[in-house]
């Protein structure tokens, strides 16, 4: 049962512009008809009388309902925060999942407000009645990267596709044909033509300062650019038209590069600001004890998941993170096809999956990012496919996380056999004493 059972309950449906306000009295019923604030300095006011006249009415605190709907609750959830009321924000497939309680296919905001305020009032949700600044702004600044880096890499793509039109054999010349030292190339010399106009030891100044690499590798790119460009007078499609495209998509992958840059140096800055709360910065600094985590990896999971309290156990973090498995079952029916959720944030899973798919691989040398998880994954996932190997290997990440951040010490790695041996010695000796 809800402990706000004989409490005054104010539900908020939260739109970009403007909510709607429904208040119900300590007994359940409706105190009056919904209304409706504007989100600016008037509205919040007019919301923050209202609550002081319901308080002081029923001579106890009220408490206040709102669904997480993105950005646009955060500004009247902090504002009532900072103003000292009690405010609660509540997941929206908690409200989704109890729309169909009524008969009637009623669906408008201030119904929205009065279910919200029910649910609240009479069912134990979950609930969050914390909001931090400074990790809502390392969250925005991280998922600003993350967006940044997917739209170049669209650009990246249509980069590519287009020099297989233009300049077929270029993309075989650069690994990576968006490289620095490829960029150059190509913003100074977009043409087959250009590259063969051009004078030899341009190029190669180009391919030494760009790449920071020796006189044979710079020579050895020349030759391999002069070839294709001899190719591509022959099997390229030389339209004019086509290289100004190609130009427009340098020029926006270099502007989104520059934009990357200085999104990761705010992060820095944040980071290392005296105001910043050091507990954080510790938190990802222990994460990064992890192998496979690195640091934007790290500042990403600490961003989206936020303080480690709120999650009593690892499968509650797990649940958080969308990788819990689905269940249907009906009856005697039990479905065996059943996926992740998928209903958690789905920057931390991704960043997640990136830790899983390193922490299965080797580096240049041979030896293994992490041994324990590799052996784990060969052993154990014969006949299964890939995906539900990575899946079984995030979930073991997502409990080193937890108790890492709980114990407040850095990873160490062990063989699962000496590690339950310890876990059996430290529970006979908490028995003893």
């Amino acid at each position: 049962m809800s402990k706000f059972t004989d409490k005054p309950i104010f539900g908020i449906d939260v739109a970009a512009d403007f909510s709607i306000v429904a208040i119900l009295a300590p007994n359940g019923d409706i105190y009056r008809k919904p209304f409706r604030i504007n989100h600016n300095l008037k509205g919040f006011n007019h919301l923050v009388s209202e609550i002081e006249k319901v308080e002081k009415k029923f001579n106890m605190k009220a408490a206040t309902f709102m669904e997480s709907t993105g950005i646009y609750h955060l500004s009247l959830f902090h504002y009532l925060i900072n103003k000292g009321f009690d405010a609660f924000v509540i997941n929206p497939l908690i409200t989704n999942s109890n729309k169909n309680s009524d008969i009637r296919k009623v669906k408008n905001d201030k119904k929205d407000a009065l279910n919200i305020a029910k649910i609240c009032k009479y069912q134990n949700v979950k609930l969050s009645s914390s909001f931090d600044i400074d990790l809502y702004a390392l969250k925005s600044l991280e998922r600003e990267y993350y967006k940044l880096t997917d739209t170049k890499s669209t650009y990246k793509k249509k980069l590519s596709n287009d020099l297989r039109i233009m300049f077929p054999d270029y993309c075989n010349i650069f690994s990576d044909v968006t490289s620095k030292t490829s960029l150059e190339i190509l913003q100074n010399y977009p043409k087959p033509d250009d590259i063969l106009s051009a004078d030899k030891n341009e190029i190669i100044n180009i391919l030494l300062t760009q790449s920071r690499k020796g006189i044979k590798y710079a020579e050895d790119k020349y030759s391999k650019l002069i070839q294709a460009a001899k190719d591509a007078k022959i099997i390229g499609i030389c339209q004019p038209s086509l290289f100004a495209k190609l130009i427009s998509d340098i020029n926006i992958i270099k502007s989104f590069e520059s934009q990357i840059e200085i999104i990761l140096s705010e992060i820095k800055n944040l980071l290392s600001a005296p105001y910043f709360p050091q507990s954080i910065v510790n938190d990802i600094e222990l994460l990064k004890t992890i192998p496979g985590i690195g640091e934007i990896t790290a500042i990403t999971i600490i961003s989206e998941i936020g303080d480690i309290k709120n999650f009593t156990k690892p499968k509650h973090l797990v649940a958080f993170l969308g990788l819990d498995p689905s269940v249907n079952e009906s009856g005697k029916f039990k479905g065996s096809n059943n996926h992740i959720s998928k209903r958690g944030t789905h920057i931390g899973r991704r960043a997640l999956y990136a830790v899983a798919l390193a922490c299965i691989r080797k580096k240049r040398n041979g030896q293994a990012i992490h041994p324990v998880l590799l052996n784990y994954y060969k052993t154990n996932m014969n006949g299964k496919s890939k995906k539900v190997g990575l899946i079984a290997i995030m979930h073991k990440i997502v409990n080193y996380i937890f108790a890492v951040l709980r114990d407040q010490k850095p990873y160490e790695i062990r063989d699962p056999k000496l590690h339950c041996k310890m876990f059996l010695e430290n529970k006979s000796t908490a028995k003893i004493a």
